[in-house]
Order: C-alpha cells, then structure tokens, then sequence
C-alpha cells in the first residue's frame, strides 16, 4: 500500500506521468470495473420504478456509459475552462435516484429530463464560476468533512451489494458473503504483499478473480447479452422534456450536494499530492459536472458527477495520473456505444462488486480524514464541528425515517447525509471564531500563520 510521506501519498505516477500503454489500458479498466456496476445500476433503479420495458431500459443503460465516459475524458483532459485535469472519474450518482424514480413514476421522464437539463449547468455551473469568491467558506475542515461523510454513506450500500443486492432472493446467501471476502481478501493481500503490476491493478485482479469463481458457481447470467445490440446511436429527446417547477427545484437542491460532493472528490484525490484544489481545479471539475450533467440530459442520461469510489483507488494504488483515467473514459464512452459489450460488463455478480466498493469506500473515508487532520488543528472549536457535521450526517443516513414528519421538499433536501455533513460543518466553521473561518480569521489571535493551541477554548 501507498504511505504517506509529509502529508503525501507515495504515488507510482503522478498526475502527469504517463504509464506504458498497456499498463495504463488495465488501470483505466481497473477504474471501469469498480464504477461500471453502481453508475448502470442508477439507470437499472429509476427504469425499474417508472415501468419501462426492455429497449428503454438498455437505452438509458447506454447513455449512462457514454456520458460518463466522455465527462470523464474532458475531466482528465480538459476543454476551455470546463474540466479540472485531474483523475476523477465521472458517473451517474445515487444522490438523485429518490427524486428521479418518484418523479419519474409520478410526471414521467420528460420532467425528470426537462428539470436536470434547466439546474445541472445553472447550479454548478454557477457556483463553479463564482468559486474563487466561495472557496474561502470551503477549507480543509469542511472538505475534508465532505470526503469522510461520502465514504462513510457508501460503506452501507457496498455492504448490501456484497449480501447480493437489495431485494435480491438471495440476499445474505452464504456464497454472496463468501465472493465478497473473496474479492476482498484478494485486493487487500495483493496491495500489502506484492510489488509492480501485480500491486497496481490489485482491485481489477480481485474482481476478475470473484467473478471467475461466480461462473464457476453459476451465478452468472449471459442472457441480456444475447438481446443486446453491437451498436446503437444515441437519439436526443427520447423521452421528450417537460419543466415541472417541483421538479426543477428537487434537482436544484440535489445538485448541490453533487456540487459538493465534486468539491470533496477532488480534495480526496489531491491529498494524495498533499493539498487542496486550486481556484482552476475547482472552477473546471463543477463546470464539467454541470455541463455534462445537462448536455447528458439531452440524450436522457441521468446526472453525470464524480464517482467517489475512484479516488479511493488512487489512494489504494498510488496512481495518480489523469492519463489513466482518460483512458478509463474512452473504454467507459465505447461501452456506451455498444450495448452487447456493456450488457457482458454489467453480468458482473453484486457480491463481486460489493467486495471491492466496500475497500474503496473505507479508503475514500480514510482520505478525507487523513485531509482534515493534515491541515486542521484538532483544537476543542474544530473537534466539536467535527462531531456535529459527522454525527448529522450519519443520523440522516441511517435513520431516514427520522424526517418523515417534514414537507416532503425538506425531507428530500435534509435526508442528504452529505449536505448535511456540509451545510452543518460550513455555518459552524463560517460564525465560529477561529483559523478556518471566512469571518473571523483576521483577528490577531486567530489570524492565518497563527498556532490554535488543543485547550483553546
């Protein structure tokens, strides 16, 4: 495993190191595999809840791919001021699975398609603009806060993915938790045990391994690889658009916790470098999340957002370079010109998958409490805003029940763990005095350069 030296992560590449092309073609497939399952299951998920058949199914499927991988592309490489040149990896997040199945089931599609077209790039793209302005309200300790609540959230639904998926008949099966700590065991012992390639692409060995034992057991099943196609051309407005103000103003809400779960990715991937993003990094990463998010509605994709699953794997391999993952972006956008080869990828067994998020998901977690330990005194002001933002946002997360007597749009708004976590860490770090506020950071006692001593009180 990577250790840290001064704050930074042993890297094997840096951000701009270009492995040899075959070697740098399985870590951009590596990348793939670990997001592949969550981001297609989105699509899965809201087709499901709104009754579509089989052809529309495999078509948001496919859309879901494609975007995913050309905001990838332009993540890592850039165009104009949209993307940040860093290794994120984009996808359909979970964050807007509630309100697309309910509105989708209740308004249809064209409201769910109209209301991301009108918030992705308005809302991100807003406060990517004006982000040099926000970022002083966005220090280590609320970032930082951000990347742990997200690992954290996720750590649940790995969990239910290596029982074998929620819902499923076979939920909690002995074989599920057993090709789970297979995929596991394999990924840890790997990256602690071995050097060189076999190190680097631990996580990809571990799946191929699961999923080789899953044949083997016959949980595997080829059949919607049969129905699919070999290609197949996006169509834009499928679904047509229409644009509901309820709609429209639940997707505003969840953009904003797209917005600031982007703004914790791209601190977990660059603490790896020992710092935070800069003004440039920030801007680009939140424009390529709205513009992607919005030009993807279009051709019905759902939103497009980074995938916090792979910053854990920089931290896990040490492979920093955005080349790899704009690599991991060509390989995502062919699979979503290709319904046949993405239906083989998508066979993958839940109990594999899960075993390798639930490593990542720790690691993404770890992350972010390696970035607010790094750059924040663990002082009494800052301990307690740690455990406010941290004990909100697991309470929302597990106990969702809890909100049930708000109106509906606060129930989806603070059901949120991760803007939970980050609305409660930002008002209490913004009116609390101290070295990280925005507001009280130009007092002589607590000015920039300042030592903030552990019995401050």
């Amino acid at each position: 495993m990577s250790t840290d030296t001064d704050g930074r992560i042993q890297l094997e590449y840096g951000l701009e190191d270009k492995p040899p092309l075959s070697k740098s073609i399985l870590l951009g497939l590596q990348h793939v595999a670990v997001m592949i399952v969550p981001a297609t299951a989105v699509a899965f998920i809201v087709a499901g809840s709104v009754g579509l058949g089989a052809g529309d199914t495999a078509y948001l499927v496919q859309m879901v791919l494609l975007f995913s991988g050309l905001a990838t592309i332009v993540q890592s490489y850039t165009i104009g001021p949209v993307g940040a040149k860093l290794p994120i990896v984009m996808g359909s997040s979970f964050t807007f699975v509630g309100a697309a199945s309910s509105i989708g089931a209740s308004a249809g599609l064209a409201a769910v398609f109209g209301a991301i077209l009108v918030t992705g790039f308005v809302v991100e793209g807003l406060i990517g603009w004006q982000f040099k302005r926000v970022k002083p309200f966005f220090p280590p300790l609320v970032t930082g806060l951000v990347v742990v609540i997200i690992g954290l959230y996720l750590i649940p639904v790995a969990m239910d993915y290596a029982a074998g998926g929620v819902g499923a008949a076979d939920y909690g099966a002995m074989y599920n938790i057993g090709l789970a700590s297979l995929v596991l065991g394999v990924a840890v012992a790997l990256n602690l045990f071995t050097r060189g390639v076999t190190r680097l692409l631990s996580v990809l060995v571990a799946i191929v391994v699961g999923y080789v034992a899953a044949l083997g057991m016959g949980l595997v099943d080829f059949s919607s690889v049969a129905e699919a196609a070999w290609l197949s051309v996006p169509a834009p407005g499928r679904f047509g658009f229409e644009f509901d103000p309820v709609a429209i103003v639940t997707f505003a809400f969840l953009f904003l916790v797209s917005a600031m779960e982007t703004v914790g990715d791209m601190s977990g991937v660059t603490a790896a470098e020992g710092r935070n993003p800069t003004h440039e990094e920030f801007r680009g990463g939140l424009f390529t999340d709205g513009l992607g998010s919005s030009v993807g509605a279009l051709f019905a994709a759902f939103p497009i957002t980074s995938f916090s699953q792979n910053v854990g794997i920089v931290s896990f391999t040490g492979v920093m370079s955005r080349y790899v993952v704009g690599i991991g972006g060509v390989i995502l956008a062919a699979l979503g010109l290709s319904p046949k080869i993405g239906a083989v990828v998508t066979t993958i067994p839940s109990a594999v998958f899960g075993g390798a998020v639930l490593l990542m998901a720790g690691m993404v977690a770890a992350s972010g409490a390696r970035l607010v330990m790094l750059h924040t005194d663990l002082n009494r002001r800052n301990m307690v805003i740690m455990a406010v933002a941290l004990g909100l946002g697991l309470g929302v997360s597990t106990r969702p029940d809890a909100l049930s007597g708000l109106p509906q749009a606060a129930e989806t708004f603070f059901g949120q763990p991760v803007i939970v976590t980050a609305l409660s860490a930002l008002l209490l770090n913004t009116f609390v005095p101290g070295r990280q506020s925005p507001l009280f950071d130009r007092h002589p006692e607590d000015a920039p350069g300042a030592l903030e001593t552990p019995t401050d009180d």
